[in-house]
């Protein structure tokens, strides 16, 4: 990524093993554009589907933009398009098919201009999994701190 996330699915990280990253376009209205740029933008519920060989990301909410003249016409959470390459799409099928995987959105973040989203393919992670990262997370945290104080 060239450029300061706008939208981190943090959840995400929690959630699964992110096992292959892809980046990918996306298809938004000059609103939506404006509204991510004001960071009116949420990846905590979406995930990526495919049909008829084209990507969707689907449940990713952005925000209305405050300064749009028909709110009432705007869908937060309509399902975007996905630019990827055939190859690409391909690739993500053959691993999508395999029981358990499945590809969320990890950022959104703008390259050269572009609206841009990094897609990850995941496998779901189980409760004691979930626990093991967070005791890990703990434990690194508080090794930073104690290397933190004793060089004081």
């Amino acid at each position: 990524m060239s450029s300061p996330s706008i939208a981190v699915n943090r959840r995400a990280q929690y959630e699964y093993f992110i096992s292959e990253k892809f980046e990918a376009g996306i298809v938004l209205t000059g609103t939506e554009v404006k509204s991510v740029r004001e960071h009116k933008v949420n990846l905590q519920d979406a995930y990526v589907t495919l049909l008829r060989g084209e990507a969707f990301v689907v449940g990713m909410h952005i925000g209305v933009y405050s300064h749009a003249q028909n709110i009432a016409a705007i869908d937060p959470i309509r399902t975007r398009k996905l630019l990827l390459h055939k190859s690409e799409i391909g690739k993500l099928a053959g691993l999508i098919s395999r029981k358990g995987l499945t590809c969320v959105p990890l950022s959104l973040y703008f390259k050269k201009g572009v609206a841009k989203v990094q897609i990850g393919v995941a496998k779901g992670k189980q409760q004691h999994d979930k626990r093991q990262a967070l005791k890990k997370k703990m434990y690194d945290r508080e090794i930073r701190q104690a290397l933190k104080h004793k060089s004081r």
